[in-house]
């Protein structure tokens, strides 16, 4: 039989049944990715993010540190995560890639992302727009669902 044939089959040259799904070449890739730090280049294209909803996001008047608003900018991702919260049972904050809280995802709309992160599914998010009416700062986020 000729090499290639074998190799897409599971089976080696020396007759026996590989163990990996992967070819040589795809096992060096995926190496060389994690070695060299860049691993997001093999995986990324694996990733698909589904847009759930658009909403704003509640509670900027009770951040401290106004100064994570000035750093932030349309299109720039941010994480969402459960939140002890004795306001709300289904609080989503949503922070910074440096971890900085600039809210929350509003208590009208929370359930159904709390249930969803409950469930171990992964949501982002990203900011859409941010501007300031009245005196305070108004954020909109997409929510996105990840799906790997």
């Amino acid at each position: 039989m000729r090499p290639d044939v074998n190799n897409r089959s599971g089976i080696n040259d020396e007759g026996k049944r590989n163990t990996s799904a992967l070819s040589h070449v795809e096992e060096n890739v995926i190496a060389r990715s994690i070695a060299g730090g860049t691993i997001s280049s093999v995986v990324e294209p694996l990733i698909r993010q589904i847009h759930l909803f658009d909403t704003y996001v509640s509670g900027t008047m009770f951040i401290d540190e106004k100064d994570v608003f000035e750093k932030l900018s349309n299109g720039q991702e941010v994480s969402l995560e459960r939140e002890k919260n004795k306001f709300d049972e289904n609080a989503v904050a949503i922070l910074t890639s440096d971890r900085k809280k600039i809210g929350y995802i509003p208590e009208e709309d929370s359930s159904i992302f709390a249930r969803l992160m409950d469930a171990g599914k992964l949501l982002r998010g990203r900011i859409s727009s941010i501007g300031n009416e009245c005196g305070l700062t108004k954020i909109v986020v997409g929510i996105f669902l990840v799906d790997v």
